[in-house]
């Protein structure tokens, strides 16, 4: 229970004046303000939990969800391409993943086809493509 109790005795309130300076330097970068949505909110709660402006972050990661929408500005192979690129670190979002350390977990939620088995890909397939609804 003394451990228990140490770690409660840790959690301090928020660095609310920190996160502000936070959404300052966000609503300073070269973007529409408030743009990056939960990601701007998710930043400014690790600022101010942490009370460390640029605070380090392990283990980071990136969900690539794939599917297939129904929206035809590319044919449904080109989403079987974009999917082996990811898991053969070809994409762009690999390279930028790379350069941030970060690494990139690809799943399979809905590609129209099936995807031949790649140890970097996760099939967790909910339908084939998007359902028609009348």
């Amino acid at each position: 229970m003394k451990k228990l109790e140490k770690t409660i005795q840790k959690i301090k309130p928020l660095d609310t004046q920190l996160m502000e300076e936070t959404q300052q330097r966000l609503n300073n970068l070269t973007k529409p303000k408030g743009s990056l949505g939960r990601l701007e909110e998710l930043a400014r709660k690790i600022v101010g939990i942490t009370g460390k402006k640029n605070p380090p972050l392990k283990k980071k990661v990136i969900f690539t969800l794939s599917s297939d929408h129904g929206v035809r500005l590319f044919p449904q192979e080109v989403t079987l391409q974009m999917v082996n690129n990811f898991v053969r670190g070809k994409a762009a979002i690999n390279v930028l993943a790379k350069e941030l350390g970060m690494k990139v977990i690809v799943v399979d939620i809905g590609v129209a086809k099936d995807i031949p088995s790649h140890p970097d890909l996760i099939i967790k397939k909910i339908g084939y493509g998007r359902k028609k609804y009348s």
